[in-house]
């Protein structure tokens, strides 16, 4: 079973700000509350490593989901996949400029390699995404 979920949500912000935090993996890592801890594994940024706890039954430990950004266009648009033993996720970022600020259109689909992922993200994206935007706004604070 695989997992789509696409929302989008309005910021009162250019998108060069947008961008700066929306193109940095280690962001958005960090905004994910399964991820426990995140590695940066290229001096370039396009690589890295969540260690994600997912609270399932047949998931016991700690799981390395190895992401890698595929896709940059500066400002607009970022694309990366992430790929486990128990899971592949791709998510798409577009930076949409608007009248009043920006908007974030985010697109995400999960593939569970184990009973109960799917089901899981299902449960929690809408929740996962508000924690990024959420994320976005307090870094959006600190540089305004």
């Amino acid at each position: 079973m695989t997992v789509r979920v696409d929302r989008s949500f309005e910021l009162s912000a250019t998108p060069e700000e947008v961008w700066e935090f929306i193109a940095d993996p280690e962001n958005r890592a960090r905004a994910i509350s399964v991820v426990r801890e995140y590695t940066a594994n290229d001096p370039e940024g396009r690589r890295v490593t969540w260690h994600v706890e997912l609270p399932i039954p047949l998931v016991r430990r700690t799981t390395a989901v190895e992401t890698e950004d595929l896709t940059r266009r500066p400002p607009e648009y970022v694309k990366f996949v992430g790929k486990s033993k128990v899971m592949q996720v791709t998510g798409e970022h577009e930076v949409v400029q608007t009248d009043t600020g920006t908007r974030l259109e985010n697109h995400f689909v999960v593939d569970g390699k184990l009973p109960g992922v799917e089901k899981f993200f299902k449960r929690n994206l809408d929740e996962e995404i508000e924690n990024l935007r959420r994320e976005l706004e307090r870094y959006l604070e600190t540089i305004q």
